[in-house]
């Protein structure tokens, strides 16, 4: 039996009365439907439902005509276009690692899950097509916890036209992992790699850089390590850059190109690895993140190996003409590719020092 609370009241209710993980309650004039919200986490097969219940309620399928089969059957069925391939990138977001539950809301939990799989499909120039979500929660998890988790993933789906298409739960017995797979398509051979890059070639970034490692920072150093997500929106809610990548790879704008997810600093030197080349960067180009109340500029260092920006990196060749913005986002000219196979951070007076990759790296001591 589940406790059931309708205007009010607490009663019990047999397990039979449960319809798609929700509750209905006897009225004399209407059936009353409340939501299970202060209990653990359901069972697994309520849960299941639930979430597809939300997902269809915001649009699941929302003309996504590539999705033939979603959530409830032992596979999802996707069609693919003609002439397009398939993008596959995968993340974890594990609770202590990626977030904590005393300084994330639940709806910036389930954005920044779903948001680092987007970036990724943006960096590759394409577009999401379906997302697939594995959920490991501990039983003393509020069911409300998991609720507002998921209409912030979903509310992003939406937004970029993606379709939860299934996934996987269980019970964890330490804190919350969250697996997401995102699928994409692109125009067959345009795919935008990180092994393009050539010597001559421009390096430019979208946005600001240093916003979400700042407000990390600060959360780190606050008694309580609560911020408010307005004030530090490019770490709660950050916004992967699809129209960007589609943009510059449907222009022929672009050689070689990364999300900055681990940091600038890191990430420029996949580019150049994969491309076989180096790099100069100019440090007074590097554009630089205001974030806080009263706003405050982020020094250099955080916005040269901070992480989880979401920007798009990326490189052109030199007869390229590059616009100031594009889809709406600010886009800077940092720097130029080069033949000798280091990083070098130059100052105003031309003078040259190795940048270190110095971003995030897992196992790294």
């Amino acid at each position: 039996m589940v406790t059931n609370l309708v205007k009010g009241r607490v009663t019990i209710v047999r397990e039979r009365e449960l319809v798609h993980g929700q509750i209905r309650a006897a009225s004399p004039q209407r059936i009353v439907w409340a939501m299970i919200s202060f209990a653990v986490p359901v069972a697994e097969k309520t849960l299941i439902a639930h979430i597809r219940r939300m997902a269809l309620q915001r649009g699941a399928r929302g003309g996504n005509r590539a999705l033939l089969t979603g959530i409830g059957d032992d596979c999802a069925v996707l069609r693919l276009r003609p002439e397009h391939e398939m993008l596959v990138t995968t993340d974890f977001s594990l609770e202590g690692v990626h977030f904590r539950r005393n300084w994330h809301p639940p709806e910036s939990v389930g954005h920044r899950c779903l948001a680092r799989g987007l970036s990724d499909i943006a960096a590759m120039g394409g577009l999401p097509t379906a997302v697939f979500l594995s959920l490991a929660l501990p039983t003393e998890l509020p069911q409300r916890w998991v609720e507002r988790f998921a209409r912030g993933l979903l509310t992003l789906a939406r937004t970029y036209g993606a379709t939860l298409a299934g996934g996987d739960t269980a019970e964890s017995p330490h804190g919350i992992l969250a697996d997401m797979v995102v699928i994409g398509t692109v125009p067959r051979g345009e795919a935008v790699s990180r092994a393009g890059a050539r010597p001559g070639d421009r390096i430019y970034v979208s946005g600001e850089l240093g916003g979400s490692a700042a407000a990390l920072a600060r959360m780190t150093e606050k008694p309580k390590g609560t911020l408010k997500p307005r004030d530090y929106p490019g770490h709660f809610f950050p916004e992967p850059r699809i129209e960007l990548g589609r943009a510059l790879r449907e222009k022929g704008l672009v050689s070689a190109m990364i999300d900055i997810s681990d940091g600038l600093s890191t990430d420029l030197a996949h580019i150049c690895e994969e491309s076989g080349v180096g790099a100069e960067v100019e440090a007074e180009a590097v554009p630089r993140a205001s974030v806080g109340k009263p706003a405050h500029e982020v020094n250099l260092q955080v916005a040269l190996h901070g992480g989880e920006d979401y920007e798009l990196l990326f490189t052109a060749p030199s007869g390229k003409r590059i616009p100031s913005r594009i889809a709406g986002v600010a886009i800077t000219r940092i720097g130029n590719i080069v033949r000798r196979r280091k990083i070098l951070l130059m100052s105003r007076g031309g003078i040259g020092c190795e940048l270190g990759a110095k971003g995030w790296e897992h196992f790294k001591k």
